[in-house]
């Protein structure tokens, strides 16, 4: 698969003043819920009401979606508002019973991502069909399991593509539900450019007073939409309850969200100023984090060292850190004066660190 401008065609001919996007809850639990919610979002931003049928479960025992009838109410969606429809698809059955019942925009899930078998699945069943089709990306950050779903949709016909990030799963404990490493969604924007890219704020963060700045890096970022999980009434959501928003606070957050507009050569400057200071903020972010992360470990050699009374300098393996530091500098384009002062300003706090312990 080649980039090609005919792979934004679809987004494109909306013609949207705004960045796609798609919301609805996060399951379809009630025929009211999903009508409620749908008229709530009727004559807003929204392009694609979304709204999971089939939900995939980490444990058996927890809701696992209305299932099929939830289609019709999602025919009744379009009939009463206008809203084109969307659901997540994982398999031949989901997707022969989506198109049957009109479905205007199928996505493939992260869980479902992860197995070339299931896309090729999806992908056989789909095959020619002029739906828009979304692939999320997989739980673990793997570019080439994303993007081979992806050219495997694009080898069967399949026109209307696009992307969405969700984030990827960690065993460490952060502020995001999933991380979003906004890298790997940057490498994939820099390889396709025209490959329609969208965000999901919701699975990312996990917690919705999370999502408009999650939303504001990603269209900062030049995302070309959100997936918004949006309830009449998130606190009694059947699932992920605590990463839904009102459809008065996704109205809000649609009002307030920073969108450049790219009309002259002045403003294409800003853009693209704005899309790499973004990129330098989350850099920072990681630098910071990744620094805590190395205290952390300086704690507990200080803890070893206290309990074994041994001195918190230790020359040799300071130097051969910093030798190996400037060698493996040079090669990342760093001057040899740079990566001295970092690591001198490092191993000052590491000492910091392990002399309070010992000194406690």
């Amino acid at each position: 698969m080649e980039n090609s401008k005919d792979l934004r065609r679809w987004l494109d001919d909306m013609a949207l003043p705004h960045p796609l996007v798609i919301a609805g809850p996060c399951s379809a639990e009630t025929e009211k819920q999903v009508l409620e919610i749908a008229h709530d979002l009727k004559d807003t931003d929204v392009n694609y009401y979304r709204a999971g049928i089939w939900k995939p479960r980490t444990r058996p025992g927890n809701f696992e979606g209305v299932g099929a009838i939830g289609l019709k109410w999602l025919q009744k969606v379009k009939e009463e508002t206008g809203l084109k429809t969307a659901t997540e698809v994982a398999n031949k059955a989901h997707v022969d019973l989506a198109l049957e019942h009109d479905v205007d925009l199928l996505w493939i899930g992260a869980r479902s991502t992860v197995s070339p078998f299931i896309v090729q699945e999806i992908a056989d069943a789909l095959e020619g069909t002029d739906k828009v089709v979304l692939v999320k990306n997989p739980v673990n950050p793997d570019l080439s399991l994303w993007l081979g779903a992806v050219e495997r949709l694009h080898s069967a016909g399949i026109k209307k593509l696009g992307v969405i990030h969700r984030g990827f799963s960690t065993y460490e404990k952060t502020k995001y539900r999933n991380i979003p490493e906004w890298q790997l969604a940057i490498e994939l924007q820099t390889r396709f450019p025209d490959l329609p890219l969208i965000n999901d704020p919701s699975h990312i963060t996990g917690k919705r007073d999370m999502i408009f700045d999650v939303s504001q890096t990603a269209l900062d970022l030049n995302f070309d939409g959100l997936m918004i999980e949006t309830h009449c009434d998130p606190d009694n959501a059947w699932s992920d309850a605590a990463q839904q928003v009102t459809p008065k606070r996704l109205i809000q957050i649609m009002e307030d969200l920073r969108i450049r507009k790219e009309t002259d050569e002045e403003a294409e400057y800003k853009s693209n100023l704005s899309n790499l200071r973004a990129q330098i903020d989350i850099l920072d972010n990681q630098l910071i984090d990744l620094l805590g992360k190395r205290m952390q470990v300086s704690d507990g050699i200080g803890l070893l060292k206290k309990q074994k009374n041994v001195a918190v300098l230790q020359t040799n393996r300071w130097n051969a850190i910093l030798g190996k530091m400037i060698l493996e500098g040079e090669a990342k384009g760093l001057s040899e004066e740079f990566v001295l002062k970092m690591f001198k300003a490092i191993h000052q706090e590491s000492i910091n660190h392990q002399e309070k312990i010992i000194n406690s």
